[in-house]
Parts: C-alpha cells; structure tokens; sequence
C-alpha cells in the first residue's frame, strides 16, 4: 500500500482542521477552559474528539495546512471556536452577574474568594451559583450536548468554506443582551425579597429611630436573602437550562 503527497495531506488535514476548532473552543469554553482543567488534558480532549468525529465531517480542501492558505484556515478555525466558546461561557457569566447582584443586595459584596475558573475573585454567591451551574452542566449531559454541537458546526461552515460569516460578530455581541436577562432572572427573587425587607427597616427606623438599624437589619438581610434562595433553587434548574439551551443554538446561529 502505498501513499501519495496528496492523500497524505488529505489524512493529516481531516484531523488537524477539526483539532484547531474544537480544541480552540475547550479553551474558551466553562468547565474545559477553566484553569484548574490542565491544558494537556484539554490538547489530548481535543485530539481525541477530533479523531472520532472526522469520519463524520463533510470532505476537507487539500490544501497544505503550513501553507499560506492553510494557516489561513487554520485561523478561521480558531476564531470560530473561541467565538463558540465565548458564547457559552456567557452563560455561565449570567450566573457570577446574579450572584454579585444578589451578594451586594445581602451585604455580603465583601465575601469574595477566588473563581478556580477564571482566577479571578468573585462574590461568594457567584462562586455558589458556578459550582451549582457546573453540576447542572454536567448532569445535563451538556458536554455531550457540546460535542453535538462541533458536529453541527462543521455542517454549518464546512472547513475552507470562504471567508467568515458575515454576521459572526453582531450575534456574538447581540447574545450579551441575553446573558443579562437571564441574570436578572436569576436574581430577581432574591433581589425582590431583600428590597422588601430594606423598605421594612426603613418604615421601622421612621417608626423608631432609637433602634440600631444596623445591628438588627444585617444579620436579617443576610438570613432573608439565604432563605430566599433556598426557597427560589426549584426555579433554578429550569432557568438555567433554558438558558443553557439558548446558548447552544446561538453557537450554531452565529455560524449562519
């Protein structure tokens, strides 16, 4: 059995395309591109996927892929997957503007540890809602849900396709519109029951000013505000899966 240049070419590239798309967006993408999540586990992941999935993927150009046109693709490649990504890492995002939200509503915007995620601090009840996220995620089958949709992707613009959609970078900034939403849908219990407990202290200080507002009233926001997110964690699931859900089309809309 022997092997042309171009057959070899052609083997190589029904690889390595699909390995820079999908490894770029475990790389911008939550719990695969965290920090704690050790990059050569993420570069074997991605070779991994890559190799399963080529048989499916609709044929590659054969092309050289150190040649001026391949480093090309391989670039379109790249911005494809972190833009992927980044889309779904804006939903985890909703959640850690939630939780900052619903922190500095209780008082506790000063109880801040650091985010294994992204190394960077944030309010504990971000950290609560990234953890209870990335279990939901998981327990979802998001991961799988997320190779389904790298799939899907090389479907929707084929490696070596042309240039990139044209409308890539409106809908990536147009889902930052969504990810608030599902922010302050995810806040707004919280919020709305600390609010109503502040205006109680207000009407009790007018009532009588001897009492130390300050002593009573932040023992009792950070107790109210607790409660009401146990009482609001039922609606959690359903929200955050709608949101997860949307999530995944945009990654594919973004590519249309």
């Amino acid at each position: 059995m022997t092997l042309t240049p171009e057959q070899l070419i052609g083997f190589v590239n029904m690889v390595f395309w699909p390995f820079v798309r999908i490894t770029a967006l475990l790389m911008a993408s939550p719990v695969f591109g965290a920090r704690t999540f050790p990059v050569r586990q993420r570069i074997i992941l991605g070779m991994l996927v890559a190799i399963l999935i080529s048989p499916l993927l609709p044929a590659v150009p054969a092309i050289q892929a150190f040649s001026a046109e391949g480093m090309l693709i391989t670039a379109q490649q790249v911005v494809i997957g972190v833009a992927m990504g980044f889309i779904l890492q804006m939903v985890f995002g909703a959640l850690v503007v939630g939780g900052q939200v619903i922190a500095t509503s209780m008082g506790l915007g000063f109880a801040a540890t650091i985010d294994p995620q992204n190394g960077v601090q944030v309010p504990v009840m971000s950290q609560f809602f990234l953890i209870l996220a990335t279990l939901v995620f998981l327990a979802l089958n998001g991961h799988l849900v997320l190779i389904e949709t790298i799939v899907e992707s090389f479907y929707l613009w084929p490696i070596g396709s042309g240039p990139l959609p044209e409308n890539l970078a409106m809908h990536t900034v147009t889902w930052i519109a969504e990810v608030f939403k599902g922010a302050l849908l995810i806040a707004l219990p919280a919020v709305a029951a600390i609010l109503l407990v502040n205006l109680a202290f207000g009407v009790m200080t007018r009532a009588a000013p001897q009492i130390n507002i300050f002593a009573v009233g932040f023992p009792i926001t950070i107790i109210a505000g607790f409660i009401m997110l146990m009482l609001s964690l039922p609606v959690f699931l359903p929200q955050f899966a709608a949101l997860l859900e949307a999530g995944f089309l945009q990654m594919l809309v973004i590519l249309e």
